[in-house]
């Protein structure tokens, strides 16, 4: 039982036992004293003195008890707490004595403990990162490499929850919630295909066997074309490596090909028909004058329609492939390289654009009508110019010298453009971007115009685009746990958020006007999984709440309302036990929307605020900036009463609070759960 009772309150229990035991023998001793001498006109006296005597046994034990409790009791808790946080969080800061001033050399000794743990951990820390930089350094190559696979890559457990995704994989499956680890994979793909696949895997044993599949995401939006391959290990239920690449345009142009060309046979097929008939009709009639009419109609007809379907198809090949992007600089520069190595001279400018183009071809086709222009004496000098028109580019190769013709152009896009491209044209060229190229004639100049019809400029300088890998390879042999209650606190998934409002008082029509949420997994930040989104309120924001988040009614001007942002959110947090810092304030605001989106927040929930108080007490503040200074986590003032910023800065604390909970003894979800209950009336007071 006594196990049980904090160090205060066993202190007082044990003065409580001191008071009652004086008291006990002030009691015993007046009533010996009356009995011994036997007056009865006495006894009121006795009664009067036993009772002045017990209340003042009960004021000096109340007294000596605060003043042993604030100096010993409180001492020691703050003591312990500072300790345990200097063992378990690092960088929690510097130790502080000063509660143990009463403690004798307590104080000291605690100080000379935690330096010498703090100077050993910086020691070992040091060797360690000394020994383990060739690791980190092979490791950032390797995230590299497999950041630039050009297939989305997913590796799945065998209980189908994604352990590694790359940047593909965010592009492809990120349209609505971006893939999240420990996610099952369903989440995102339908089952059925999936499920089909890896059955037939494991029921064939071979680790070198692969399934190929056609699968679409959860909407139906897409299409993906995959390939799943297990991995080895021997267990009953193998994880997996998939890769998928997006077959959604592919199937559509495929179909849009089919189309024309039943469109083509069925319009030809019935007018070829008629003629024939016609034809059949003049051989053995002779005609007249109504049958050449109706003859001459049909093939009028009959050649619209050959012009018509051809035109459409001209304009729909190019759009039947698809076609990569390529920085016109580095296309001027492949055709110089080209000419040049030939003996040709090519001044090249470019404008700064993006075009989309197959480069290989357009290359090619430029460089093989330089080198005919050159062979057919019209030229040695050429310029090269890619300049943006519209909502494309227009592409031109000049010389001085006489014109081109356009009959000779034809020829010469007729012959094949490359002998790296085999019996390929420059007509073909041509029809698979859906573009022509024409002669013009200057002033003693002669030109080739060749348009392309998508591009776009760059603007100002282009950062690269980040495509990281996530991962978490632990994930695949962590045991499920049968119940939330019994899982460890390190197994499970959190989502930490904060909210920002444009006031404090919901219930009388305040509302969100920003959210924010990061997930941890496996006692870790995981990067590139963050919620931050500013949400329109649907109400003005006051000038007395834009002064402490910083957000204006223009900022949140378009941005998504309160049900989309929600309904967003709760698909990012599925699955997770939330985090917050005072969670019965934010929670307000996403419960009371839960009707209007349809959806729950039911999720398993856990206040730093508590779990601040069951580490060091509930005497102490514990405020965000309080916790944040105590555990050495810096906020930049900037970032300071953000929602991104703020969750940042509690799924830092609750990262540093995790070791001491465990070195507490409390390791499952179930041991917090039983001990922030104790601790209830502090969230009570602070949202009084």
């Amino acid at each position: 039982m006594l196990d049980r009772l904090s160090l205060r309150q066993r202190l007082l229990l044990f003065f409580t036992a001191i008071a009652l035991g004086c008291m006990a023998a002030v009691i015993g001793g007046l009533w010996f004293g009356y009995s011994r001498l036997g007056d009865p006109a006495a006894e009121p006296a006795f009664a009067t003195a036993g009772a002045i005597a017990c209340f003042a046994v009960l004021g000096i034990a109340a007294g000596i008890w605060f003043l042993f409790d604030e100096n010993v009791g409180r001492a020691l808790d703050r003591l312990a707490a500072g300790m345990r946080a200097q063992a378990h969080a690092e960088g929690a800061g510097a130790f502080d004595a000063a509660p143990g001033r009463y403690l004798g050399d307590l104080g000291p000794a605690a100080t000379a403990l935690t330096t010498a743990l703090t100077e050993t951990r910086g020691a070992l820390a040091a060797a360690v990162e000394r020994e383990t930089t060739r690791l980190q350094e092979e490791k950032a190559r390797l995230e590299a490499l497999l950041s630039d696979v050009p297939a989305a890559v997913l590796l799945c457990s065998g209980a189908h929850q994604i352990v590694f995704y790359n940047g593909p994989a965010t592009d492809i499956l990120g349209t609505g919630t971006a893939p999240g680890l420990d996610r099952r994979v369903f989440g995102y793909l339908r089952d059925a295909p999936l499920m089909h696949a890896y059955e037939r895997l494991v029921a064939a044993g071979d680790a070198e066997a692969v399934s190929d599949l056609l699968v679409a995401t959860l909407d139906g939006a897409r299409i993906l074309s995959g390939r799943m391959r297990l991995l080895e290990g021997g267990s009953a239920s193998p994880g997996y490596v998939l890769t998928l690449r997006d077959v959604t345009g592919d199937l559509a142009a495929h179909a849009g090909q089919d189309r024309l060309l039943e469109e083509i046979f069925d319009r030809i097929r019935r007018p070829a028909a008629n003629l024939q008939t016609m034809i059949g009709v003049l051989t053995d009639s002779g005609g007249g004058e109504a049958m050449n009419a109706a003859l001459i109609e049909e093939v009028g007809g009959l050649a619209a329609s050959v012009n018509e379907l051809a035109a459409r198809y001209d304009a729909a090949r190019g759009s039947w492939t698809a076609l990569p992007r390529t920085r016109a600089a580095d296309l001027v520069d492949g055709v110089r390289a080209r000419t040049e190595a030939s003996g040709l001279t090519v001044a090249a400018e470019a404008q700064d654009l993006i075009l989309r183009c197959d480069g290989f071809e357009i290359v090619a086709l430029l460089s093989g009508l330089a080198l005919r222009l050159a062979e057919a004496g019209y030229g040695a000098r050429y310029a090269l110019g890619i300049e943006e028109e519209g909502a494309g580019a227009l592409v031109s190769l000049g010389w001085d010298g006489r014109p081109l013709s356009v009959s000779m152009l034809d020829t010469w896009l007729a012959e094949p453009i490359d002998p790296a491209a085999g019996e390929a044209t420059g007509r073909g060229a041509l029809a698979s971007h859906a573009t022509e190229c024409w002669p013009e004639t200057g002033d003693g100049t002669g030109a080739v115009r060749l348009p392309i019809r998508e591009a776009r400029r760059v603007h100002g300088r282009v950062a690269p685009v980040a495509r990281h890998v996530v991962y978490d390879f632990d994930l695949l042999f962590k045991p499920r746990a049968a119940e939330l209650a019994d899982t460890p606190l390190r197994d499970l998934i959190y989502v930490v958020f904060d909210t920002e409002t444009t006031g404090l008082l919901p219930d009388e029509g305040d509302e969100i006007v920003q959210i924010a949420g990061l997930r941890l997994v496996n006692g870790r930040r995981v990067s590139g999984e963050v919620f931050d989104m500013l949400v329109d309120p649907a109400r003005p924001i006051p000038p007395k709440a834009t002064e402490v988040h910083g957000i204006s009614d223009a900022m949140v001007a378009g941005a998504p309302g309160i049900g989309e942002a929600l309904t967003r959110f709760h698909d990012f947090a599925e699955g997770a036990v939330l985090i917050a810092h005072n969670a019965p304030f934010d929670m307000t605001f996403l419960k009371r929307r839960e009707g209007e989106i349809g959806k729950a927040f039911d999720h398993p929930i856990l206040d730093t605020v508590l779990l601040s108080a069951v580490v060091y007490g509930q005497t102490e503040v514990h405020s965000l900036d309080a916790l944040s200074q105590r555990l050495g986590i810096t906020i930049p003032e900037e970032a300071r009463h953000t929602a991104i910023g703020d969750t940042i800065a509690t799924a830092e604390a609750f990262l540093k609070l995790l070791p001491m909970l465990e070195g507490r003894g409390l390791v499952t979800f179930g041991d917090v759960l039983a001990e922030v209950r104790k601790h209830g009336r502090l969230l009570k007071d602070l949202n009084a």
